[in-house]
């Protein structure tokens, strides 16, 4: 319901798991920089608006 999905859409759900902070901000730098990354993005396969994301902390550990 939060994306309002319809009948001919897919959600996708992934996540990204760093082992510490320092390589979190070093990853992302590198990503931003990228050239590849810059550019038009109007071109996108789905709709940036109704993107939900957010950070997390862990409970358990396994």
């Amino acid at each position: 319901m939060a994306v309002q999905r319809k009948d001919d859409e897919a959600i996708v759900f992934s996540w990204v798991t760093w082992p510490s902070k320092a390589v979190r901000d070093a990853g992302l730098q590198k990503v931003f920089e990228d050239p590849g990354m810059q550019g038009d993005h109007s071109d996108m396969p789905f709709d940036g608006q109704r993107m939900i994301y957010g950070g997390f902390v862990p409970i358990v550990v396994a």
